[in-house]
Formats: C-alpha cells, sequence, structure tokens
C-alpha cells in the first residue's frame, strides 16, 4: 500500500512550496527591514515657497477631482502655511517665533491639520503643512511611490522651517506622519518637541507581508467605477505599496525607539483604534517618552488601571448622546466644526466596514447614524466613521500645555 505522505511528486511538491516560502520571507526581511530611510537625503527645495508652488502645480495637473470648485479642492490638498499674528499672540510670544512642521498620514492630505492649524496661527505660531508623494492627486500615484521620497520632504521642509523661524522647532504627525517626524527628531536635537496623533510605529495587521505582495498584486481592492476611490480630501483605496511603505517607516521607527527619546512629546491614542496596536504605543509613551512633562490623551479605558499616572489623561470615548459608540483612528484630529468631517459636515464615511447593508443604510440615514472605529457593529444600530472630536478643545489645551514649557 503506497503512503501518500510519503509520495515522491507530492513530496517535490511541498519542497518547492517551502522553498517559495522562503524566498518570499527573505524578500520580506530584506526590503522591509532596511534601514533605508534613517539617514537624512540631500535638499531638493531651497524654500517652502517652491515646494508649494510645485505641489500646487501637480495636483492641479494630475488630481482626479472630486467636486467643481477645482480651487478650493487644491487648496486643501496642497501646503500651506498659517502665519496670522495678532497682537494677543504677540505679547505670548514675544520677539521670538516658534514654528510647527506638520505631516499628516497614509492616504490623506494636509486637510487633516486644518483644524489644528488655524488654532496654533492665531496663538502665535509658524505651522506649516506638506503634502507627502504620491497623495493629493489620485490613489494610483501611489503604486510606485516609497518611503524614502516621503522621509525627504519632511526632512527638507524640517530644515527649511527651521532656518525660518528664532524660535523653538515642533513636528507633528499622524499615523505615518508621525513615524517620518520620529525619524527626524531621533537625528536633530534642535527639535524641541513632538506632536503624535495616532501615531503609526506599529500596527495590528500583516503588513510585513505588503513589500512582497506590492510586486504581485498592486492593489487590495481593485478599483472600479462603482466604488469611490477618493473623496474631497483623502484616498478611499490605497495600492499595497503604499502599505508596504508604511510599514518601512514603522519598522525604522520602532528601531528609534528602542532609546529613549528626552524631549517633551504630546500623544494621543484612542483604545479603540482599527489600525495600530495600542497597547504597544502605551508601552511606549510610557518606557521611551520620559519627559516629565509630556502627555498622553488616552480615549477609552486603559488595559490596566495601574498604569495610570499624572502624566496620562483618560477620557471616555463612549458619548451616547452624540451617539458615538467609540473613537476612531482619524477622528481625534477635527474639530466638531470642521466644515466636512465636523457634526454637519458634509462629508460621511460610510464605508466603515465589509457590510454593504450597513453601508447603504448608513447611506440612506440621517439623524440615527452612529459612530464609531472602522469595522465596529452593533445590532440594531447603523455606524458610520467617526471623523471628529468632542474633545477637541480640550485636547487643544493640554496640548498647548506641553508647547508651552
Amino acid at each position: 500500500m503506497n503512503n501518500i505522505g510519503h509520495h515522491p511528486l507530492k513530496n517535490k511538491g511541498k519542497a518547492i512550496l517551502g522553498a517559495l516560502l522562503a524566498i518570499a520571507l527573505m524578500v520580506v526581511l530584506t526590503s522591509s527591514c532596511s534601514n533605508l530611510i534613517m539617514t537624512n537625503n540631500s535638499s531638493i527645495w531651497t524654500s517652502f515657497d517652491d515646494y508649494k508652488a510645485a505641489a500646487i502645480r501637480s495636483v492641479r495637473g494630475q488630481r482626479d477631482f472630486q467636486t467643481a470648485n477645482h480651487e478650493l479642492e487644491t487648496f486643501r490638498n496642497t501646503p500651506h502655511e498659517w502665519d496670522s499674528m495678532t497682537p494677543a499672540s504677540q505679547q505670548r510670544s514675544g520677539s521670538s517665533r516658534d514654528g510647527v512642521l506638520l505631516v499628516h498620514g497614509l492616504g490623506d492630505s494636509p486637510w487633516s491639520f486644518h483644524d489644528l492649524a488655524e488654532r496654533l496661527s492665531a496663538d502665535g505660531y509658524i505651522v506649516r503643512t506638506i503634502l507627502l508623494p504620491g497623495h493629493g492627486t489620485k490613489p494610483a500615484d501611489m503604486l510606485d511611490v516609497t518611503a524614502e521620497q516621503w522621509q525627504t520632504i519632511v526632512n527638507d521642509q524640517a530644515d527649511a522651517l527651521a532656518r525660518d523661524i528664532d524660535g523653538n522647532l515642533y513636528l507633528g504627525g499622524f499615523s505615518t506622519g508621525a513615524n517620518l517626524i520620529l525619524n527626524y527628531a531621533y537625528q536633530h536635537p534642535d527639535v524641541d518637541g513632538l506632536l503624535l496623533f495616532s501615531p503609526g510605529f506599529k500596527s495590528f495587521s500583516f503588513g510585513w507581508l505588503a513589500p512582497l505582495l506590492a510586486s504581485i498584486k498592486p492593489w487590495l481592492i481593485t478599483p472600479t467605477e462603482d466604488k469611490p476611490q477618493q473623496n474631497e480630501v483623502r484616498y478611499m483605496n490605497v495600492p499595497i505599496n503604499g502599505y508596504a511603505q508604511y510599514y518601512r517607516s514603522s519598522i525604522t521607527a520602532q528601531k528609534w525607539l528602542e532609546n529613549v527619546y528626552k524631549k517633551p512629546v504630546f500623544m494621543v491614542v484612542s483604545e479603540h483604534d482599527s489600525v495600530l496596536d495600542t497597547d504597544y504605543l502605551l508601552e511606549t509613551f510610557n518606557s521611551r517618552f520620559t519627559h516629565p512633562d509630556s502627555r498622553l490623551i488616552w480615549y477609552g479605558k486603559l488595559p490596566d488601571p495601574g498604569i495610570n499616572s499624572s502624566r496620562i489623561l483618560v477620557r471616555s470615548d463612549f458619548i451616547p448622546e452624540e451617539r458615538i459608540s467609540q473613537f476612531s483612528h482619524m477622528g481625534i484630529l477635527f474639530s466638531p466644526d470642521n466644515p466636512l468631517y465636523g457634526r454637519n459636515g458634509t462629508l460621511r464615511i460610510c464605508l466603515n466596514s465589509t457590510n454593504s447593508a450597513q453601508t447603504a443604510a448608513c447611506e440612506a440615514a440621517t439623524d440615527s447614524v452612529w459612530f464609531s472605529a472602522w469595522g465596529y457593529e452593533e445590532d440594531n444600530k447603523v455606524h458610520a466613521r467617526l471623523t471628529f472630536n468632542p474633545y477637541f478643545s480640550w485636547q487643544y489645551g493640554i496640548m498647548r500645555s506641553v508647547l508651552d514649557l
């Protein structure tokens, strides 16, 4: 009787499969764990104005516009500088001016920081946002972008802002943007502090596969005309290469975080973030961001109440009077008054899970929709993505207390 487990053809197939898996793993480890974005690249822009003008030309020429107002859409998707000196802010800042560079996340745009930038500017800070390569135009433009290109823009514009101010230099980043500014800050002691919003240091996903998959299958969700690919200010579909480059930036961030960062850090995390390993973020804040004046805002419940301290501020992310079941990855950035993402904003993200019936019910409903992180479902409730932060003003005040040391 033949032993199927020792059939020569099957054994040969297993050997080939094992070899392919070994090669795949080698490719992944080689491509994802390399420190290619650890070092600075040479400057490619002489000024923020030159960089901004080039970004505007690119968006105007390549963007798949979603509205009839191309100029407004271009403004929302391109770099901007806020420099509003009022008498009150002059009194606060004195003779020197502090600067803040803000870097958006994967698939997003400078609009991510619109609300924060306006408030910082009114308080006397010079604030600049940037547009990462492959963003602001159409998702297909991210098919061949690299993390090195993202890092080059961040390095270049952080250098430019440092030259243009005579006060403190702060860097802020959302998700992937937090990885990029962390890479810069660890190498530049002249950075005076960091603002980290849902920092993408480590995710739950199988991101380590993305560098391999990107060379085999360009899209996780193949673009089709019947599915929205982007809205006015962000991509709704991202090529696998985008996830691969995010993953590479996260590996670099984790390597830097083997060391303590001693400058003040303001950090915001939602317990129910559907993207990030929030336990890792909490441990990172406690053990790596050690400055006594650093602050972590944690929306939800701490996994271990015993780790609470005066440096960690906790607020519930369940607000039934606002029909909020839990906070989301992106919602922490936006004011309730934001014209696109606020309480009465014109953009509602109903693609909040893979449940098509829930999506259709969300699009049809009005004042009965609840809000949550991606993927959350509950019986007898229809959920959209939460795109604003009811605690935005309080959060801003805590952030300012970290900046004004």
